[in-house]
């Protein structure tokens, strides 16, 4: 462990000779102090503190992602090309350890950063609370300095493909279809059906039960709110549509219901609801009832969501920064594992190359639910197919995958909306991004160092 710390070490003296972690320090600082000044909003606290937690904590992301690649590329590959591995190499220390010394130090320089950096955020976002009269305040400690667990309907999935695999049959009796077609034409009956869970009519209601589970033990007395957002089939000459809801327990006299609301669609709402309004179960029923002359749609993933208290902001915000240094850890480490056998341009290159790569994983991800990287004609429903999808989409669904185990918690977007982050979800984040995917990348990093010839002349590298 004393050569690990040693090699930690003389990484940080590299980092501070060249005025690195100073000019990012610096950087981090001026993103957090700089952004409000610039970022507009829409005229409330809460918009204005939700943009500056998603801007600053962008910022800070993205600087020391940058930087940190830059870095473990650097430290390495610079020390290879310039024959200074060679003077640690015949000291009585294995490769291993250099790899793993040099990680540690990258990782710890970024702990350090991210510290600095968060505790302005925090202290910005306290600062401002404090000189908003006391109505604002209220709500800000309710809606977004706060971390609220959230509850929502059943998974709908199981009853939808079933439905649309019975349509599908019913549909082949009277017209075959191409099996190349097939997954097209699946797809398409699976909206249809899928949009009959969504959709509310004019005049009539649409309910749904959500299931509290444990919290309903400790929610007594407490205010929720509902968290919703709706399409709409047609437009509206003032813009927002009529919303009427009522919410509580069917069989007993607990009843809430709301004045008419005028909302907006596309956009997500939050309004609060009376306490005690779920039943002994812990099932919370809710009814919305359509009084526009359109027909309404509420998406089944983030159409309607229960938000309740479920702890403080200043630990929730420190489990937010500890997901965002597992990311750090594993572009420290996949710097390295580049570095390891690349020079310091291509290692920059390449580590930049996966960066887009995980960044673009929505595209992916559309690619593989069309079943193909072809283009086709959508109008008639008939699927694009290229003879290179049998390699490229098995591929893409690989790099999904791994992808996923990166993005499973979004701490930005959860901070910025109020949203708890447990510890579970960072115990989560630590072992399939630090330990999994760095471990393995590591293991990598690790073998190519110890297989590459230091001794080789600088010119033939």
């Amino acid at each position: 462990m004393q050569r690990i710390l040693a090699i930690s070490w003389l990484t940080w003296k590299a980092a501070l000779r060249f005025k690195l972690f100073l000019v990012i320090a610096a950087l981090l600082i001026l993103a957090v102090v700089g952004l409000p000044l610039v970022i507009k909003d829409d005229g409330t606290a809460r918009g204005f503190t939700q943009i500056i937690l998603t801007y600053t904590l962008s910022a800070i992301t993205a600087l020391l992602g940058l930087s940190t690649l830059w870095l473990s590329c650097g430290t390495l590959a610079r020390d290879i090309e310039e024959c200074q591995i060679q003077v640690v190499a015949t000291k009585p220390i294995a490769r291993w350890q250099i790899w793993i010394g040099k990680w540690l130090g990258i990782v710890t320089l970024n702990a350090v950063l991210l510290a600095i950096s968060g505790a302005c955020v925090f202290g910005l976002l306290q600062w401002r609370a404090t000189k908003l009269p006391e109505a604002e305040q209220k709500n800000l400690r309710e809606q977004v300095l706060v971390a609220r667990g959230s509850a929502k309907e059943k998974n709908n999935d199981a009853d939808i493909d079933a439905t649309t695999e019975k349509v599908l049959q019913e549909r082949l009796k009277t017209s075959p279809v191409e099996t190349a077609n097939m997954a097209e034409v699946r797809r398409q009956i699976r909206e249809q059906v899928k949009a009959d869970f969504q959709l509310v009519a004019p005049g009539y209601p649409h309910g749904w039960q959500i299931d509290l589970g444990f919290a309903k033990n400790y929610l007594r007395d407490k205010p929720l709110q509902l968290r919703v957002k709706f399409n709409a089939a047609n437009k509206s000459s003032s813009g927002t549509f009529v919303a009427q809801w009522q919410v509580g327990d069917p069989n007993s006299q607990k009843i809430w219901q709301s004045d008419p609301m005028s909302l907006a669609p596309d956009t997500f709402h939050e309004f609060e609801v009376p306490p005690n309004l779920f039943d002994g179960k812990g099932v919370l029923t809710i009814i919305f009832l359509n009084r526009n002359d359109t027909a309404l749609l509420f998406p089944l993933e983030d159409g309607m969501e229960v938000l309740y208290p479920e702890g403080g902001f200043a630990l929730n915000f420190v489990r937010g920064l500890g997901i965002i240094f597992c990311w750090m850890a594993l572009l420290a480490a996949l710097g390295l594992m580049a570095a390891s056998f690349l020079s310091f341009p291509v290692a920059t290159f390449f580590s930049l190359a996966m960066l887009v790569v995980i960044l673009g994983s929505g595209t992916l991800a559309e690619t593989v639910e069309n079943g193909t990287v072809g283009v086709g004609n959508a109008e008639k429903g008939i699927a694009g197919h290229s003879v290179a999808d049998v390699v490229l989409i098995p591929m893409f669904k690989g790099i999904l995958a791994v992808v996923s185990l990166t993005k499973n918690v979004s701490p930005i977007d959860l901070l910025s909306t109020g949203r708890a982050i447990s510890w579970g979800d960072f115990g989560m984040a630590f072992g399939q991004i630090v330990l999994l995917l760095g471990g393995i990348i590591a293991v990598i990093g690790i073998v190519l160092f110890n297989r590459r010839e230091l001794a080789t002349a600088q010119g033939n590298q």
